[in-house]
């Protein structure tokens, strides 16, 4: 049984797109404005970084198009380097870089939803858990169904975005705010290293391109679709990203956004008064529940692909008779995020891992210097994406990457040293299951 190439290029757009945009968009450019001191260098970090995102997304562009597989990034992990490597990205995206996202940003999106409807006071873990069993239902009973609910969310979290966007190029701005700098305290860090220190949430913000590839084996004509999806979907987020961080700051200089924790709230109440809270509550709502749809329909092919090479549990690599969907992989990657939601330690425990995202994104681009050498172009069909100025790029992106890990490592050193610690847990645990599977073949 195979699974039903039901999603068109429209449809993996989407999914590039909503995998992408949650609710960082919304909040966290004040970290930006805290480690830069002007709205030039602000704007040119952002830019700087849709700029490397980009260069990512030409990668898994070329690497979709070459191998349109159900699990994606494991899949070039795995024939790159070692099926070691492959597993040990399903591992640390199952136990926490996955889990752990859903969890957040379930909490995220119930606390916002609640807020919404007047009931801030109410706890929102039950609305939360609520919220994932119903868009694993829906992913469940099919590919199209979740699609189809992911293309609505990401349409209305991209229009709020537009309007933000509209709306708030013609509201009175900030006097200034464009000539304004802060003027550097006694710790600031040199120019060069506070950029690159400002990348680093910046390129998280970016991070989620690759959901596209892991529903490859899911899209109709891949070779063609999957590339165009990719570079289409990246390239709007990098314009949307920029665009409002432009309104951020013309609505309150660097210096407002810098000391403000709520800077999409702060920049609408400054512009549209009282109603702009509200607008932006539910942009939030809107932004993560579609984010929380794509992450249950897109990573759990990566956990179906591990059990289908005999290094996960066997159940896992069953599609389901009717709706060809890998159902136990939803219901075992939704229940592990009710549990770190109730738990409440989800946010550190992604602490833990999430620089763990860039060692694997740039484990993964550097594979075309592999595959290149493995699987020559002119072996490829004619047609299919090549990304453009090899090895300069994906070369540059693996140093981009490697440095990015370091700046993780360097602010945060327990939480990237437990983060090994779970990788290195992987380890065992992948060769008890290789060794099942040599037993199982042998017998």
């Amino acid at each position: 049984m195979t699974f039903r190439r039901a999603l068109g290029p429209f449809d993996a757009t989407m999914v590039v797109i909503g995998g992408i945009i949650g609710s960082g968009i919304f909040i966290n450019p004040y970290i930006v404005a805290q480690r830069l001191d002007s709205a030039p260098l602000v704007l040119g970090a952002w830019a700087a970084g849709g700029a490397i995102a980009l260069v990512g997304a030409l990668a898994y562009a070329e690497l979709g198009a070459m191998a349109p597989r159900a699990g994606g990034q494991y899949v070039y992990l795995r024939d790159a380097y070692h099926p070691l490597a492959g597993f040990l990205y399903g591992w640390a995206l199952l136990a926490v870089i996955e889990t752990g996202a859903i969890a957040a940003v379930a909490i995220t999106f119930a606390t916002y939803a609640l807020r919404l409807v007047g009931q801030p006071d109410v706890p929102p873990v039950a609305l939360a858990i609520a919220a994932l069993i119903l868009l694993s239902a829906i992913n469940y009973v099919g590919v199209k169904p979740g699609s189809r609910v992911l293309n609505v969310f990401v349409i209305l979290k991209v229009a709020a975005l537009t309007a933000l966007i509209v709306f708030g190029a013609f509201a009175m701005g900030h006097s200034g705010w464009w000539t304004a700098t802060r003027a550097p305290s006694a710790t600031s860090e040199p120019a060069i290293a506070a950029f690159g220190f400002a990348l680093v949430p910046i390129l998280f913000a970016y991070g989620g391109w690759q959901n596209a590839n892991y529903v490859a084996e899911e899209i109709e004509n891949p070779r063609r679709n999957l590339p165009l999806s990719i570079i289409a979907g990246t390239g709007a987020v990098i314009a949307i990203y920029v665009l409002v961080n432009v309104i951020y700051l013309r609505a309150m200089g660097v210096e407002g956004l810098a000391a403000t924790t709520t800077p999409a709230a702060d920049a609408a109440r400054r512009m549209f008064g009282p109603a702009g809270d509200q607008f932006v509550t539910a942009a939030i709502a809107i932004s993560t529940f579609g984010f929380l749809d794509l992450a249950i329909l897109a990573p759990t092919r990566v956990y179906y692909a591990m059990a289908a090479d005999g290094l996960f549990f066997p159940a896992l690599a069953r599609l389901h008779p009717r709706y060809r969907t890998p159902g136990l992989a939803i219901v075992v990657q939704t229940l592990w995020s009710c549990v770190l939601a109730l738990s409440g330690t989800y946010g550190q425990l992604l602490n833990y891992v999430v620089f763990a995202d860039w060692i694997f994104f740039g484990l993964t681009v550097a594979t075309i210097l592999v595959f290149r050498r493995t699987l020559p172009l002119q072996s490829r069909p004619p047609d299919t994406f090549r990304m453009p100025a090899y090895p300069v790029l994906p070369v540059l992106f693996a140093l981009t990457a490697a440095c990015v890990v370091a700046s993780v490592i360097w602010s945060d050193p327990r939480s990237a040293s437990r983060g090994a610690l779970l990788l290195a847990a992987g380890i065992p645990v992948f060769y008890w299951f290789r060794s099942r599977e040599r037993q199982r073949r042998h017998t």
